[in-house]
């Protein structure tokens, strides 16, 4: 067998960041040749990573990007664990996936991981080799990209949880992060009531009409009360309705026509939202961490 120094190994994990015993393995595997060693890393690494792909991965984080005020994008890169989705290389990654759909604008997360780097490796190569160091799935989840002439600004809230990208015209900066501060809080799913989802807004009419059936009021009263209903719900979820967050006596529609502000697009992504995510005490996740590796 041969003799296989600490010296190879620490160049290997140098080269990789891949763990030292798995480092140590590639060189015995090929009898202490870097090269190939390399290339058995990397045949284990897509193995392990085809593997880990079943897993469920819904903590994570989202980042923000805006080049020079006018390309902006909003990305969710999800993990197993918030463990590995507070390191600093799972968000080194965050932020170059949302660094690059700024830059690049991909039609699709599957056009987005074939997108090179100076290195000539796709993001989803990286991908795959930060899923063999960290020991869990990694997914670029979803992304909006925002290209204007007019203004962008975003707020990343709560360590990465919640994040909001806003075009606007007018106004000034400090209006912009307002209204993404306004969006972050208050949650709302569309600019004004006329831009409501009809599909959502035809479900909760339904809703609506079979409780004011219960009720046993007259047809005429039941329509009333119907309307009246979808009008609050549709306001309290339209931006331009909200009661403005620093000062509730005005709404946002307000305070945008006194700062002279158009808002013209928004998106608001929270972290794992509509993922059903498996339930586990602490111990359980610390353990399972410490046996991927």
């Amino acid at each position: 067998m041969t003799e296989i120094s600490a010296q190879l190994v620490r160049e290997l994990r140098e080269r990789t960041g891949v763990g030292f015993m798995e480092c140590k393995k590639a060189l015995v595997e090929t009898a202490g040749a870097m090269e190939a060693a390399l290339d058995y890393l990397a045949k284990a690494g897509l193995a392990k990573a085809d593997r880990k792909s079943s897993r469920v991965a819904a903590e994570g984080r989202l980042e923000l990007a805006i080049a020079d005020g006018q390309a902006g994008a909003l990305v969710e890169v999800n993990s197993e664990t918030d463990f590995v989705a507070s390191s600093g290389e799972f968000r080194s990654f965050a932020q170059k996936v949302a660094a690059l759909v700024a830059a690049r604008n991909p039609a699709s997360i599957e056009e987005l991981m074939q997108l090179t780097d100076s290195s000539g490796r796709t993001l989803d190569e990286e991908r795959r080799a930060l899923m063999l160091r960290l020991g869990e799935n990694v997914v670029v989840r979803r992304f909006r990209q925002f290209t204007t002439q007019r203004h962008l600004a975003g707020y990343i809230h709560q360590g990465g949880q919640i994040g909001v990208l806003v075009e606007f015209d007018g106004g000034s900066p400090e209006v912009g992060r307002n209204i993404a501060l306004q969006i972050t809080a208050s949650a709302p799913r569309w600019l004004e009531p006329s831009r409501v989802d009809h599909e959502w807004l035809a479900k909760q009419r339904e809703i609506a009409e079979h409780q004011a059936r219960e009720s046993g009021k007259p047809p005429a009263i039941m329509q009333k009360i119907v309307e009246g209903r979808l009008k609050k719900v549709v306001e309290e979820l339209s931006l331009s309705h909200q009661p403005y967050i620093k000062d509730p006596e005005i709404n946002v529609m307000t305070y945008l026509s006194r700062s002279g502000t158009q808002v013209i697009d928004f998106v608001r992504y929270a972290v794992g939202k509509g993922i059903e995510k498996e339930q586990k005490d602490f111990a359980e996740e610390v353990m399972a961490q410490v046996n991927r590796r």
